[in-house]
């Protein structure tokens, strides 16, 4: 079966989305720090954990966080001269964010939902060095919501209100390296019901979600702002969660994706059942390849490390066997691997390569037992590392002859996945007895408008065409436009201004970002006053952009963008028609685009183009 033979319905598809916003607030969740994210070269200090995972109030530990805890990694972190004792998990923790908390509710307004009489903080074990307290702190805000989509309405089980993670800088020899600019930056993680039935439905779904969340204004926009997790089960597989989807446009290719390697899966199981196969058991076959010439194994030997191996009694064929584009079953018993430290497996659907010979394969084979229909999988490491990413690929190998496990996977860009860790289960959440619960009230917040609706408004109220409409309602600096429009401004060059003129001089390498709002409203002051022309605008911006430190009039001032009087543009005007007179006499009123420009680069724009236009209009009609 291929992809596009899949009916989803028949396979009984199960989708549900959790999506995870940033907010735009001026603190933390839990502390006074900035939410302003910083480059890491501009740490001022550092200091180092190693985290383990503790048990829950039940006496349970989390099967996620012991399998993350398997590997001792020493975590690094990145302090700021912003970076508070909070941050550092030497001080604890403040009263939940009264900004952060009307954003959620504003979002939970717009999706219907009830908010909860009473929020109480909850600590989720996170021990990948992400937190520096080992935990993410999370609060329940509202639950039972519900969106609409063209293949009909989704549920919305819940809103919670997070502080986000540390931000991954590198991979070290130790561990990790971490920067705290980020941790604790409040978040929304907004959960679907599992009524999701196809992978349209499941990006139109967070679409929706994503407009409503924008439609606040008070989220984080750019890259790594927003990111979604996806949820996918089928009726013979099993719950997986997707987890770090950047893109929407790649939401839909991973459900398809997801689907795919789960009836494949399904396929190998079921192969596997008529073989009888089973798994043996993991041996040093190290003596094997005491000779060898494959760089892969003689680096690992040469460090004083061991290969060891697994039989995989009829498995062979389907080891190689693809599940998505490029990844096999292979790769998964290599993802297992990988979580223990190795850099991944050999196996004899892929052997004789990589400098490993026939006469190898064939002496591995031998080694453990394995006959003509049987697979071997090898790992050449460090001895400890062989050994227990060895046993994680054999473990992996035996979920396979019972079909698709639960598990957490690590979204690719192409729409594949990669194993992460197991399902995180009820242990992983305990009270947070450090912050007091919060009673929150929807009533007190405003429901924004829409931005679906803001764009209505703006093609009725201010005549711009829709595609402008939507891109103001959508950008960031609606509020802006407003705000021009308010101050007398016309509605498309306030348009204009905040949309496209701003991405032309980004896309000209204009330091854009260094514009401030109080730059804006100088601007349209002066465009409102007539002190200087709309063909003046990017100029004046461009100005302020590099020089950051004047205001709007001081800068036109110092470029000399004053609107002219109509004898100055006439006399500028009449000196363009004479310096091209003989093309004026050949070409008349054919001159006047080529002319019109020469004109307009003259005044430079401190006159606008109807008048310009109007004056050399004349001029080259006394003399055609």
């Amino acid at each position: 079966m291929t992809d596009g033979d899949f009916d989803y319905e028949e396979l009984g598809l199960v989708a549900g989305l959790e999506i995870h916003q940033q907010l735009d607030t001026a603190t933390k969740l839990f502390c006074a720090c900035p939410t302003t994210r910083r480059e890491p070269e501009e740490h001022d200090r550092t200091f180092t954990r190693y985290l383990h995972p503790t048990k829950s109030e039940l006496g349970e530990i989390d099967e996620a966080a012991l399998e993350e805890s398997q590997v001792e990694r020493e975590f690094e972190y990145l302090a700021f001269d912003t970076t508070c004792l909070v941050e550092e998990d030497e001080e604890p923790p403040h009263r939940l964010d009264e900004e952060a908390l009307d954003v959620a509710l504003e979002v939970a307004n717009l999706m219907d939902m009830t908010a909860l009489d009473q929020a109480h903080v909850m600590r989720k074990v996170v021990i990948d060095g992400s937190n520096t307290s080992g935990f993410q702190r999370s609060t329940l805000v509202a639950q039972d919501g519900e969106i609409e989509t063209s293949e009909g309405p989704v549920g919305i089980e819940d809103i919670m209100l997070e502080e986000e993670s540390a931000a991954r800088v590198e991979e070290t020899e130790s561990g990790t390296k971490f920067a705290l600019d980020r941790l604790g930056i409040p978040l929304v993680e907004i959960g679907t019901d599992p009524d999701i039935r196809s992978p349209e439905q499941a990006r139109e779904a967070a679409e929706r979600i994503g407009m409503l969340l924008r439609s606040t204004g008070k989220v984080k926009r750019g890259l790594g702002t927003i990111r979604q997790d996806v949820n996918v089960s089928i009726a013979d597989g099993a719950r997986v969660e997707m987890k770090g989807v950047q893109s929407l446009d790649d939401i839909d290719d991973l459900v398809r994706y997801e689907v795919q390697r789960q009836v494949r899966l399904l396929e190998v199981a079921e192969e596997l059942e008529a073989r009888d196969a089973e798994v043996g058991e993991v041996q040093d076959v190290t003596d094997v390849f005491t000779e060898t010439e494959s760089s892969v194994v003689r680096g690992a030997l040469d460090a004083d490390g061991l290969v060891f191996a697994v039989p995989l009694y009829g498995f062979d064929g389907l080891v190689g066997r693809e599940l998505q584009p490029d990844r096999r079953l292979g790769t998964e018993l290599s993802d297992h691997a990988k979580r223990h430290g190795a850099g991944g497996i050999f196996h004899t659907d892929e052997l004789p390569a990589y400098g490993v010979t026939e006469d190898e394969v064939e002496a591995l084979r031998e080694a453990v037992g394995a006959g003509p229909e049987d697979a071997v999988a090898m790992v050449a490491a460090d001895a400890d590392v062989a050994r227990g990413a060895t046993e994680a690929a054999a473990d992996r190998a035996r979920t396979a002859i019972e079909g698709v496990p639960e598990e957490t996977r690590g979204a690719h860009d192409d729409g594949t996945t990669e194993y992460l860790r197991p399902l995180p289960g009820a242990a992983r959440m305990y009270p947070e007895t450090d912050v007091p619960p919060v009673e929150p009230d929807p009533s007190a917040v405003e429901t924004p408008e829409l931005l679906t609706e803001k764009v209505e408004r703006y093609t009725e109220e201010y005549d711009l065409n829709e595609d402008v409409a939507e891109q103001v309602a959508y950008g960031r600096r609606w509020r802006l436009f407003e705000d021009a429009v308010e101050r007398g401004v016309d509605p498309n060059l306030a348009a204009r201004t905040v949309e496209s003129t701003v991405t032309s001089l980004r896309r000209d390498d204009v330091p854009v970002e260094n514009l401030t709002d109080a730059h804006f409203h100088g601007v349209f002051d002066l465009i409102a006053e007539d002190e200087i022309t709309q063909e003046g605008v990017p100029e004046l911006l461009e100005a302020l952009a590099e020089e950051p430190d004047r205001t709007a009039a001081e800068a036109a001032e110092e470029a000399g963008l004053g609107s002219a009087d109509e004898d100055v543009v006439r006399e500028a005007v009449v000196e363009v028609v004479e310096r091209n007179e003989e093309q004026v006499e050949e070409e008349g009123m054919g001159a006047f685009s080529g002319l019109m420009g020469e004109a307009m680069g003259a005044l430079r724009g401190k006159a606008e183009g109807d008048l310009v236009s109007q004056i050399l209009r004349e001029e080259i009609q006394k003399r055609a």
